[in-house]
């Protein structure tokens, strides 16, 4: 026996009343198994939470530990560390196999005051690079302590050119799980801008300090400049340390895939979208046939915009994108709220003469919504397009608006991809690549936004823009609309450039924090209007809502959990929701299947003396989770079904009232939930169909503060489909399209119960606010057998043929300009071989 590896990989403190530590890591030991022992340092035991977890990401590293994978990582709690430091006493923290002992971690007093008292500051620098030709430095600093003292110097300490601005960042209390710690109106983010060559130090230092402690985080300008240029960017494309890394691609994709790769390592986010956008945009030769095609049906397209002291260059630029549209039957109707004459001197000298354009001043600026309506009531078209005075549209919009509705002129509303741009309108960058209509998206967040197209007729059924909305009065509007119509359709391109500047709503959080109220008021409205009980906060994430749908009933659901032995892994199961759960009206149903222990059977009985709500039946067969769950399904009782692994645990005390609340809707028959790992990284929050050529979970391994690509990590939506660990689902759709299919054994049975939901006309509900642990699989073992691996190729195989039209078409709910290499939601690439495709059919198999 031995003890062959072990790392710490975390130890973190917190600022919390009374203190806390956590200490994390892994451990590889052969032969029986291992013990953990806390002691002070007079080697008395010390009261600590000892918890062993798997470790998918080690199993996945070294291999020849998967035997210990249930149990490969550790994690260890201690509270009440003030208690340690005012006593002067130490820990040391020991790993025990057999007689072997090796040391985890060992601190004193001093050491842990200052891990403690560090933990009262914690920041995070989200970007630090070149833009322009400037420093840019964008992060956030959370001090517990409220001093919230942050300064910037040079390695001297002297002052330094440039600005630092303070933001309000209400998501990152709520990310920490500190809501309540910091008050409201904290600043938390910052942006510090500087010109390069303005400053002239080694060394740029961001000074955080309060009472307890001061921390510096330090910038070599050195290493920033080589970092920034074009040789630094080469090495890490193709310097010594990637050399094995970029043969190995060049064997598996060729030459094209390896030039795609050192562009990934040798571009940013924001060239790599430069580059992108600029192969997207159709050619002068292109512009020019589509100006010349004649369609079937070409409607007059009223463009509607309010101007309000617009900036010269801005009107300029929205101008010139108006007139140079490739598709030419519109007009531009401007309202001029205007305290200034510029605007409407600029309009008629240059376009004076255009009969497209029409120009109306208004003697009241009465805000967005009403000079808006004004705009409107200029229009003659048979469709409205809105836009913002200072932002502007690609050439082949409005073409790509009616070459949409010639192909379905039943359509009532489109809306199109768009991203942000300099103040210039040079720079582009955060591509908005949005999925297909997404009615619940949009109930928590505007995703729509820019570029929308609006059948006038819909306009006038719905009433115009309202004021008691302005600074959301587009989103009112829009959901207005959507309670009228679901001909929505989405065209993915980037065909609409919104501008940031300083003001902007884009740009600033903070500039239009009335809109955050605007909008919370348009969706409670919107729910009553549809007969729901809803009540709608905002999350701190700008600008992002929850909603929490008032249960019409309390129906018994029926929680089902397939279980096999492991009576303490079922147990921490059972336990967190019997202490955590609110809703009362549920039973809990263990479907047993080849049990050998009998500690698992004791512990069966022993639940039902101690729950009525808590029965047992037994499957008798092979392990078929579709089998087994439908098997369980007929021994139910509730009229909402719940489905369960045993490997997982509660987080969120509301998780059956909240997934109930979507669930009783008529138009949804699935919600999904947000699940963890062990360590806190997210394993799921909702599947996209394609991935890796199959099916995969999407923005996993991100970790709990991340709110995802456009804040799919923490947004209510629809999806097509969700994880059956934890997946609640109308009884009666359920036994409509026949359950589980049982072909799927083990992978693809909840994505394709999923798809027939979808195919039935319900809606599959994803919501990030009902959180739980999953131990992933720790009762059943890891897909690493070469019989596992052939049942799940064939699986795979079963699956894509199934749902080959819908692979084809794509995932609705994803966009087709995202890569379906993995879940990391970045952009297509022309060439695309996923990496867990590659290891299935090495051979270049294809079903």
């Amino acid at each position: 026996m031995s003890i062959q590896k072990v790392i710490v990989d975390r130890e973190e403190y917190q600022w919390v009343p009374g203190g806390s530590l956590t200490v994390q890591g892994w451990k590889a030991v052969e032969g029986e198994k291992a013990a953990i022992e806390v002691l002070d340092d007079k080697e008395e035991p010390v009261k600590t939470e000892v918890t062993f977890v798997p470790r998918p990401d080690v199993v996945k590293r070294y291999p020849a530990y998967a035997a210990q994978a249930d149990e490969l990582g550790f994690r260890v709690k201690l509270d009440e560390l003030e208690n340690f430091i005012k006593a002067g006493k130490g820990i040391k923290i020991l790993l025990k196999a057999g007689n072997e002992e090796k040391t985890l971690l060992k601190r004193d007093a001093s050491e842990l005051e200052k891990g403690w008292k560090a933990a009262s500051i914690q920041y995070y620098v989200d970007f630090c690079g070149l833009e322009d030709r400037r420093i840019m430095i964008r992060g956030w600093i959370l001090d517990l302590t409220g001093e919230n003292d942050l300064s910037v110097t040079d390695e001297n300490g002297n002052e330094v050119p440039g600005v630092l601005n303070r933001s309000l960042r209400p998501d990152v209390a709520e990310n920490l799980g500190l809501e309540g710690r910091v008050p409201e109106n904290t600043e938390s983010g910052f942006v510090f801008s500087c010109p390069r060559s303005e400053f002239q130090g080694k060394k740029l230092v961001f000074h955080m300090k309060n009472t307890l402690v001061e921390k510096c985080y330090e910038i070599s300008m050195k290493k920033f400049d080589f970092k920034c240029s074009k040789a630094g960017r080469l090495k890490k494309a193709i310097g010594r340390g990637k050399l094995a890394e970029n043969k190995e691609i060049l064997k598996k994709r060729g030459i094209t895939g390896l030039l795609d790769h050192v562009k990934d390592n040798y571009f940013t986010d924001e060239e790599q979208y430069q580059r992108w956008l600029k192969k997207k945009r159709p050619s002068a030769l292109e512009l020019h046939r589509q100006s010349k095609r004649t369609f079937d049906y070409e409607p007059l397209i009223s463009i509607v915009i309010p101007l309000y002291n617009t900036p010269q260059e801005y009107l300029r630029k929205l101008l010139q994108s108006i007139t140079a549209q490739s598709y030419g039957k519109f007009e531009l109707c401007l309202a001029d709220g205007s305290t200034k004459k510029g605007p409407a001197a600029f309009v008629k000298k240059f376009y004076g003469n255009d009969p497209r354009i029409r120009l109306k001043h208004l003697k009241l600026n009465a805000g967005i919504s009403e000079n808006t309506n004004e705009a409107i009531s200029m229009a003659t078209g048979e469709f409205l397009m809105f836009a913002d005075h200072d932002d502007f549209l690609e050439p082949d919009a409005l073409y790509e608006m009616v070459r949409t509705l010639n192909e379905n002129r039943e359509l009532d509303l489109i809306y199109t991809d768009e991203d942000l741009c300099d103040e210039k309108g040079e720079r582009f960058f955060a591509p908005r690549m949005k999925p297909d209509f997404n009615p619940d998206f949009l109930r928590s967040i505007n995703y729509i936004c820019h570029l929308v197209l609006v059948r006038r007729s819909l306009a006038e059924e719905v009433g115009l823009l309202r004021k008691q909305c302005d600074g959301a009065q587009d989103y009112d509007f829009l959901l207005r609309c959507i309670e009228k119509t679901d001909r929505v359709y989405h065209i993915p391109k980037v065909l609409y450039h919104w501008r940031v500047s300083e003001t902007s709503t884009a740009g600033n959080q903070d500039s239009k924090r009335y809109a955050i109220d605007a909008g919370k008021l348009a969706l409670t409205e919107h729910y009553a209007r549809l007969g729901y009980e809803a009540e709608v906060e905002y999350t701190g994430i700008f600008i992002m809502y929850r909603m929490r749908l008032k249960l019409k009933s309390q129906p018994l659901v029926t929680i089902l959990i397939p279980n096999k032995d492991q009576a303490e892994t079922l147990a921490n199961c059972l336990d967190s929701i019997y202490e955590k759960t609110d809703y009362p009206h549920f039973e809990i149903l263990v479907v047993e299947n080849n049990s050998e222990k009998e500690e698992t059977f004791a512990y069966y009985e022993k639940m039902k003396q101690e729950h009525e709500n808590f029965r047992v039946v037994t499957y008798q067969g092979d392990f078929n989770y579709s089998a087994i769950n439908n098997f369980g399904v007929r021994h139910a009782k509730g009229e909402y079904l719940l489905f369960l692994n045993n490997d997982t645990e509660v987080i969120s005390p509301f998780w059956i009232r909240e997934m109930l609340g979507f669930c009783q809707r008529e138009d949804t028959a699935a919600v999904g939930a947000k699940l963890f790992y062990p360590d806190g990284l997210v394993q799921h929050c909702g599947v996209v169909v394609g991935l890796a050529n199959y099916a995969g979970h999407v923005q996993n391994f991100k970790t709990r503060r991340d709110n995802g690509y456009f804040g799919r990590l923490r947004a209510v939506q629809d999806i097509s489909a969700v994880t059956a660990a934890c997946m609640l689902v109308k009884r009666s759709v359920f036994e409509e399209i026949g359950g589980f299919d049982e072909s799927f054994e083990v992978a693809f049975n909840d994505v394709d119960l999923c798809l027939r939901i979808r195919e039935n006309g319900k809606l599959i509900v994803q919501d990030p606010n009902v959180e739980l642990y999953h131990y992933e699989s720790k009762s059943r073992g890891y897909e690493n057998t070469p019989e596992k691996l052939a049942r799940f190729k064939g699986e795979v195989i079963r699956f894509r043929k199934r749902w080959k039209a819908f692979l084809e078409k794509g995932d609705p709910y994803y966009s087709p300009n995202l890569t379906l290499m993995n879940g990391e939601c970045t952009l297509r690439k022309e060439h695309e071989i996923p990496e867990e495709w590659e290891k299935l059919f090495p051979d270049g198999e294809e079903v």
